[in-house]
């Protein structure tokens, strides 16, 4: 069963709804549909199912029921099926050991210890799609290193008659030139791609190109995306420039198998939450805008990751300029009695984190005294006057917009308080909560007022 929503700012799905992995395509519909992973628990990224999300105007969603699912692939951990290893892990990269020598990864470290005994679960990791001739092709991986594709008669799926392909590893694409040609491109730490065949469900092995980009040379992480702008081809990915994959970083070339040169990043989540990990997303134009696709971990831990979107410029040069995670999201900022729900927040520093209430929303949580919450953006013609806090627990809440001051709050267990602010107005101003004090606190949400005429 399909639902449908409006939303113009991050997170962009209904909170229950965790759709990482984010690769956004304008089908020959002209609606953008958006593939991705699907959390559906705490203690391993993606699930066993896929759900694909669409738009037209990117106001009016809809979330499209069940589209794949892992039990529907007839190879998955079958000894029999042809095996194709991805990355060996227990031989992790310098750069990668250089990395948790420096940090407390203990659930990265996993990764590296083999796990052939365990039962493991037909999970869907990240997927792509792309139409061709009336069809369209899903492409996807999961936990045993194979890899496939699916097909179905409509962007949204069902995705039935599941192929495998010859390849090992994780984090499928899928690109088309100009031309029809057609590329699939896959990897971890070093990334690989191939030219397939017209039937979109098959490849020859040996045309396969190592080492396209990596990490190494382009910081390359995972979660291959291509795009081509003009006559430049983008090679979106996670980029482990900062030390862990939490940007999206890209490389570009004059060809679809490259070389490739590094160019930077994009967007880097780290901030979202204390957990912050990995990222994995897209770039795409919709309607004449380009956009980035990307998610945001929750909860305190790597996992219940959030669809968000942000709008970038490709600038005259072909670059991209890096953005900022914002609470906006691809619609307009926050405006005078607009109300900005804690979840929305779009960076946090200190210990807390966004949690589910136990009532079918969330809010900030585990409030510590200094911690920092960011919400970009809001906006005011006539000068904001005050503000209205909702939250439970009591403390003191230092307000800035644009990084001054402009008042303090005082939470008590009322639940609901009204402060008066220093009048300020702005197009485009970064909020800020700085919780000077914090007992048992926890912000549902806030209010910014315009004075009344």
């Amino acid at each position: 069963m399909s639902i449908k929503f409006n939303n113009t700012h991050n997170p962009i799905l209904p909170l229950e709804y965790h759709i990482p992995d984010s690769e956004g395509h304008v089908m020959p519909d002209g609606r953008l549909y958006i593939y991705g992973s699907f959390d559906d628990r705490g203690d391993i990224y993606c699930s066993e199912k896929y759900h694909v999300v669409s738009t037209a105007n990117m106001k009016e969603w809809t979330l499209h029921d069940i589209s794949f699912e892992g039990k529907d692939v007839p190879w998955f951990d079958d000894p029999d099926a042809p095996k194709y290893p991805g990355i060996d892990w227990s031989c992790p990269t310098p750069f990668i050991r250089k990395m948790l020598e420096n940090m407390d990864m203990a659930g990265e470290k996993e990764k590296f210890e083999s796990k052939e005994d365990e039962v493991r679960p037909p999970l869907l990791f990240a997927p792509d799609c792309i139409f061709r001739n009336g069809k369209y092709y899903l492409y996807f991986c999961m936990p045993d290193d194979s890899e496939g594709v699916a097909v179905s008669d409509s962007p949204e799926g069902p995705f039935v008659n599941p192929v495998q392909l010859p390849c090992g590893g994780i984090d499928p694409a899928v690109f088309m030139d100009d031309d029809g040609q057609a590329y699939f491109y896959w990897g971890q730490l070093f990334s690989h791609g191939v030219k397939m065949n017209t039937d979109m469900v098959s490849f020859d092995a040996d045309t396969i190109i190592d080492d396209l980009v990596t990490e190494e040379e382009h910081f390359f992480h995972e979660g291959s995306s291509m795009r081509k702008i003009g006559d430049t081809y983008y090679y979106v990915y996670a980029d482990m420039e900062r030390g862990k994959p939490t940007s999206l970083g890209y490389a570009t070339g004059k060809s679809p198998l490259g070389p490739f040169t590094y160019q930077g990043i994009i967007i880097d989540n780290d901030g979202c939450d204390p957990a912050s990990w990995n990222n994995h997303g897209s770039i795409e134009c919709v309607n004449g805008q380009w956009y980035v696709f990307y998610h945001r971990c929750s909860r305190g831990v790597q996992q219940y990751r959030r669809l968000c979107i942000e709008p970038i410029t490709i600038n005259a040069d072909g670059t991209i300029d890096e953005v900022k995670m914002t609470s906006q999201g691809p619609g307009e900022p926050f405006g005078a009695g607009e109300i900005i729900y804690g979840y929305q927040a779009c960076g946090l520093s200190g210990r807390m984190y966004i949690d589910t209430d136990g009532q079918g929303s969330e809010h900030l949580t585990h409030i510590a005294e200094g911690d920092r919450a960011v919400f970009r953006y809001v906006k005011s013609e006539s000068g904001f006057t005050n503000i209205v806090i909702e939250a439970e627990g009591t403390g003191e809440i230092e307000v800035l917009l644009d990084g001054n001051c402009v008042g303090n709050v005082r939470i008590t267990e009322d639940g609901k308080t009204e402060a008066t602010v220093d009048k300020t107005s702005g197009d485009k101003m970064e909020a800020e909560l700085h919780f000077l004090k914090a007992q048992e606190l926890h912000i549902k949400n806030i209010i910014f007022h315009e004075a009344k005429e």
